[in-house]
């Protein structure tokens, strides 16, 4: 970790937690087909697409859409996500996220956000820290989503780096296995019981900025 020279991070639930605005979407999408969308079923969500993401909950509910409703009702799901992420500010960062960058550019490393979100840039500079990054690659750059390996890989060749010399941080199962794909170390960010795939497991990234 020392001898990092590149830095790339997932953003939910490692950066800032919009896990929650997706699961109110979504919930609000299952409400108005009339069936029940959990949290625990939102985890199934965790680190996958949008369109994925949508096979899911229509899975859970047993629903059947051709393909042109499937895209009107994930624009509907996200423009709803977006109403919430709208009122983001950077009190939702989570704890130790912006000092521990501020610390590794302190360092001269370079960082990089990898993250299947297409709203990645629009929440980065909602919370503030968009500055704080050299590459930003999203859903609108990568056409496969974790565990492919090509979003941290593509971050790699952004940064100009290769990816032994690089880091990932991770929160979802998905995101660990597209790291360990690309052969990039990798840090989970949650618990060992889910994320013990990694090299390294912490709670969050203020263990690190306390670390130094």
């Amino acid at each position: 970790m020392d001898k990092i020279k590149g830095a790339l991070f997932d953003l939910d639930g490692v950066i800032v937690d919009t896990a929650k605005y997706h699961y109110l979407a979504w919930k609000w999408l299952a409400d108005q087909w009339g069936f029940e969308f959990t949290e625990s079923d939102n985890e199934r969500l965790k680190g996958v697409s949008r369109t994925r993401s949508l096979e899911i909950v229509l899975e859970i509910g047993g629903i059947v859409l051709d393909e042109e409703e499937k895209q009107r009702k994930a624009e509907e799901k996200n423009e709803r996500y977006l109403q919430y992420i709208r009122q983001m500010d950077e009190s939702e960062l989570l704890p130790g996220a912006k000092q521990y960058l501020l610390q590794l550019r302190e360092r001269g490393v370079r960082i990089a956000l990898g993250s299947a979100s297409k709203n990645a840039s629009f929440i980065l500079g909602k919370v503030g820290i968009a500055e704080l990054f050299d590459a930003v690659i999203d859903g609108t750059k990568v056409s496969k989503a974790k565990p492919d390996p090509e979003v941290f890989l593509a971050g790699c060749r952004e940064l100009g780096l290769d990816p032994e010399d690089c880091v990932v941080f991770e929160d979802a199962e998905a995101g660990i296995a597209a790291a360990i794909a690309a052969g990039i170390y990798v840090v989970g960010i949650g618990r060992q019981d889910i994320l013990g795939e990694a090299d390294l497991v912490i709670g969050g990234l203020e263990e690190l900025v306390a670390a130094g």
